[in-house]
C-alpha cells in the first residue's frame, strides 16, 4: 500500500482518537453505532458518484434523482395520498426512475458531448421538476411497515439502513474489482483515448456508469424516505457536495484513474466521524460545513501536487 492510499485509513484513526480523547461520549459503543447509522445515506450515494469520478467526469445529479426517487417511492407504497400499496416493488420502481435518470445524463454525455457537470446539473434539474409535479403540493406521508421498518428495526445494533450501505459497499467493490466495467471505468480516466485506439468502444460504458450512479441515487432516496417517514422534493439536498467532498477526502482523485469503492467508504467514515466529533466536542454545527470544506480543499491540493509537478500545468 502506498503512502497516499495509507493516508485516509491514518487519518480516520487519528481523528477518531482525538475525538475519544477530548469527549468520554465520543467512544461509546452507542455513539459509533449513530456515527455509522448516519453515515449509511451518503455512502450509497458515494458509490454512485465514486465510478463517475474513476472515470474523470463530475456528476452533480444526485439531488434532483433522489428527490424524484423519494416522492415516487412514497406515492407507490402506503400513504396518505392514494391507495397503492406496492411494497417492494415500488422500491424497485423508485430505484429504476433513478436509474433511468442517470441513463438520461450518460447519454446526454456521450451525444452532446457536454461537460458531464453540465448535463448532470441539467438531469438534476429535470429529476426536481418531476418530484415537485408529483408532490403536487401536498407532502406523501409513508405508512407501509416494511420501509418504515428499514430506518427503525436494527440488526446486531445497526439499522437496516446501515447493512444496506454495508452490501452497496460490496456490490461497488466487487463490481470495480471483478467486472469489465469496473476496470474501464479505471482506465477510462487513466487514459481514455488509448482505451478507444485500442478498439474499445468507451460511449456505451461510460453511460453504464451514469446509469448504475442513478441506481444508487435511486437507492439512497429511498432511504431518505424510510428515514423522514415522508417524500420531500429536496430529500436529495446537498448530498452532491458532501458525496464528492467524502470520495476525495478518502482518496479518489477527480481527475480519475485512482482511488476507488473502499477508498471512497473510508472517505465517508472520516467525514461523519469529523461532523459527529465536532457535535460531541461542542463546536456549533454551523462551523461544520466551512471544515469540510477546508478539508475537501486540502484533500484536493495534496492529490494534484504530484500530478502538478510532473505536468507544470494546472488543469
Amino acid at each position: 500500500m502506498s503512502l497516499r492510499d495509507a493516508g485516509p485509513p491514518v487519518a480516520l484513526v487519528v481523528v477518531f482518537g482525538v475525538f475519544a480523547a477530548l469527549s468520554p461520549g465520543f467512544r461509546t459503543l452507542s455513539n459509533v453505532q449513530n456515527v455509522l447509522d448516519a453515515a449509511a445515506v451518503l455512502t450509497v450515494v458515494t458509490c454512485g458518484i465514486t465510478f463517475v469520478l474513476m472515470m474523470g467526469s463530475i456528476d452533480l445529479s444526485a439531488p434532483g434523482i433522489m428527490g424524484a426517487s423519494a416522492i415516487a417511492v412514497a406515492l407507490l407504497v402506503a400513504n396518505n395520498r392514494n391507495d397503492n400499496d406496492f411494497g417492494l416493488l415500488g422500491v424497485v420502481v423508485a430505484v429504476l426512475l433513478g436509474a433511468g435518470l442517470g441513463c438520461l445524463s450518460g447519454l446526454a454525455l456521450v451525444t452532446l458531448k457536454v461537460p458531464s457537470f453540465m448535463t448532470t446539473l441539467g438531469i438534476s434539474a429535470v429529476g426536481l421538476g418531476v418530484a415537485t409535479l408529483m408532490f403536487a403540493g401536498v407532502q406523501p406521508n409513508v405508512s407501509d411497515r416494511m420501509l418504515e421498518g428499514l430506518a427503525v428495526e436494527r440488526f446486531l445494533g445497526l439499522a437496516h439502513l446501515t447493512w444496506i450501505a454495508f452490501a452497496c459497499v460490496l456490490v461497488g467493490w466487487l463490481v470495480q474489482r471483478y467486472s469489465r466495467l469496473g476496470r474501464y471505468a479505471f482506465a477510462i480516466g487513466g487514459a481514455e483515448e488509448v482505451l478507444a485506439l485500442s478498439g474499445v468502444r468507451v460511449a456505451p460504458y461510460k453511460v453504464a456508469v451514469f446509469t448504475m450512479a442513478g441506481a444508487f441515487y435511486g437507492l439512497a432516496g429511498v432511504m431518505v424516505t424510510s428515514q423522514l417517514g415522508a417524500g420531500l422534493v429536496q430529500a436529495g439536498k446537498g448530498y452532491d457536495f458532501s458525496a464528492i467532498a467524502a470520495a476525495v477526502v478518502g482518496g479518489t482523485l477527480l481527475i480519475g484513474g485512482r482511488g476507488g469503492i473502499l477508498h471512497s467508504a473510508v472517505g465517508v467514515l472520516l467525514v461523519t466521524v469529523l461532523t459527529n466529533g465536532l457535535v460531541q466536542i461542542g463546536v456549533s454545527p454551523y462551523w461544520q460545513g466551512g471544515v469540510q470544506g477546508l478539508i475537501v480543499v486540502a484533500a484536493v491540493a495534496a492529490a494534484v501536487i504530484p500530478q502538478r509537478r510532473r505536468n507544470q500545468v494546472t488543469k
